[in-house]
């Protein structure tokens, strides 16, 4: 399925859902889009079998959680084994995501956390081992996320709002 493939509904339910999927039940959606909640649970299980919601994340504070170093690691990947190696990289300990960017010579990005630097060391080596270049190290304060606009039911009215 594409987003030409992706009727009012569907934006509504993905939108509403990257807001915070844990509290936001079939019954809010339907509310806000004027169908059934169970119209809603079928098009997410439909949204979830063509693989258009993949997951449903926890954000963790690893600092509370007693893991001070949450780092982002850069390595330069050769790019017939990018995807594998990328893959490879999250069975490592420590590591909680792995994003493959397709330009570029730093072409792995990988977040890891640990307890102390001996976990980053660690983790660093382990990617050496795999087969990729450790170029940069990173800690991270914060992250932040959001909902894509694309999806915004009422990103139209708001455009037109403003002009």
């Amino acid at each position: 399925m594409t987003l030409e493939g992706l009727d009012d509904l569907d934006r509504t339910i993905l939108y509403m859902l990257q807001g915070d999927a844990r509290r936001t039940s079939s019954g809010d959606i339907a509310d806000v889009a004027g169908v059934s909640a169970s119209t809603v649970r079928n098009r997410i299980e439909r949204l979830e079998r063509e693989n258009i919601i993949q997951e449903y994340d926890a954000t963790v504070g690893y600092e509370e959680a007693g893991y001070q170093l949450h780092t982002l690691i850069v390595c330069t990947a050769p790019v017939p084994s990018r995807e594998e190696l990328a893959a490879k990289a999250l069975d490592i300990p420590g590591v909680v995501r792995v994003t493959e960017i397709m330009t570029g010579d730093e072409n792995v990005h990988v977040i890891a956390v640990g307890s102390d630097s001996d976990d980053l060391s660690r983790i660093g080596r382990d990617l050496n081992d795999l087969g990729m270049e450790v170029a940069d190290e990173d800690l991270i304060r914060n992250e932040y996320t959001g909902q894509f606009s694309g999806f915004d039911p009422d990103a139209d009215a708001l455009e037109t709002d403003d002009q």
